[in-house]
């Protein structure tokens, strides 16, 4: 863990680049204090961007449902990996190229609105064929998407998130149909989502960002990706990861810093410092000894999460811990494993 401020958080960055399924919002409810954070974060002055893997689903859908939650949003304060893919795809086609889309709306208006032609079959020679998640996804449309690939179109995928995050649990994302697809043809698409840089890229040139903040649920997608772009990341505990995901985190996915929910973004970070091989902070002390990682104190469960992985990552270096080296550790702070 190498973040510290003593300052509110949200106050040392321009821009919180805030990803939204599992960290603002659970299928169709908010997190709980997910609303309740963002107004007084928005109210500080912080600028709020909302930077989804999700593909289906337009700018501007994404900012209805979060303003009936009751967090004020337009469509220019969405940035969707949708976006992201029709902008890899226009940067290598000439303009007004056919473009095979295999996803929703959202990607459908992405691609047309950078100047390309949404097609539904190979039939219509297409030059790239895009790929998004939308439940609606056929058998039909995955089957005209390998036969255009295999005649030599560029093949781009909007994320290649494994699962998703919903209300019910998580279910498969679209990286378990680009699999199908890599399965069917041979071909590795370029890949336009978290972590790849194309949709950081995206987010900055639409918001401007000089100084952000990424948060998210996922170390694969979100931390890893805000890693990738050398800017800073908060872990929160309302989606996919869990503690015990954190401490065993190798290097591409440590995060900055990590919070509970979004409540983390108003309060400061204390720093944890380390002496004689014993790592403090919040009222928490952790060693590692005979191979294993030893947690004690009281106070807040995440300040002594935030210990224990600073004390852990300096233990593994470039390694991860196992599991078995830091559970009865983790139990003492009673969180889920």
């Amino acid at each position: 863990m190498t973040g510290a401020t003593p300052s509110v958080l949200a106050d040392d960055y321009d821009v919180l680049l805030l990803d939204l399924d599992g960290v603002v919002y659970l299928g169709p409810a908010a997190v709980p204090g997910a609303v309740e954070a963002l107004a007084e974060a928005r109210r500080r002055g912080t600028r709020l961007a909302y930077v989804t893997n999700n593909a289906s689903r337009t700018p501007n859908a994404i900012a209805e449902h979060l303003t009936s939650l009751g967090v004020p949003a337009t469509a220019a304060d969405v940035v969707t990996s949708a976006q992201a893919a029709a902008r890899l795809v226009a940067e290598r086609v000439p303009a007004g190229s056919p473009v095979l889309v295999l996803g929703g709306m959202g990607l459908r208006l992405a691609v047309r609105a950078l100047g390309l032609r949404p097609v539904s079959t190979a039939g219509e020679s297409p030059v790239a064929v895009v790929q998004g998640m939308t439940p609606g996804m056929s058998y039909g449309l995955l089957a005209e998407g390998a036969l255009a690939i295999r005649r030599g179109a560029l093949f781009v995928a909007a994320n290649v998130d494994a699962t998703m995050p919903t209300g019910r649990g998580e279910l498969p994302g679209n990286g378990a149909l680009v699999q199908a697809m890599r399965t069917a043809t041979g071909a590795d698409p370029l890949i336009a989502g978290k972590p790849r840089l194309p949709l950081h890229r995206e987010t900055i040139l639409r918001t401007g960002a000089r100084r952000p903040l990424v948060i998210g649920d996922r170390l694969d997608t979100d931390v890893e990706g805000a890693n990738n772009a050398a800017v800073d990341s908060l872990l929160v505990l309302t989606g996919v990861a869990r503690p015990i995901d954190a401490l065993c985190a190798p290097p591409r996915w440590r995060p900055t810093f990590i919070g509970a929910d979004l409540a983390a973004l108003l309060t400061p970070q204390p720093a944890v410092t380390s002496a004689d091989g014993v790592w403090r902070g919040g009222g928490w002390e952790a060693r590692w000894s005979d191979g294993a990682l030893a947690l004690t104190g009281l106070g807040d469960p995440i300040a002594g999460l935030r210990t224990a992985c600073a004390a852990t990552y300096a233990a593994v270096g470039d390694g991860r811990a196992d599991e078995g080296a830091v559970k009865s550790a983790l139990a003492t702070l009673n969180l889920p494993v």
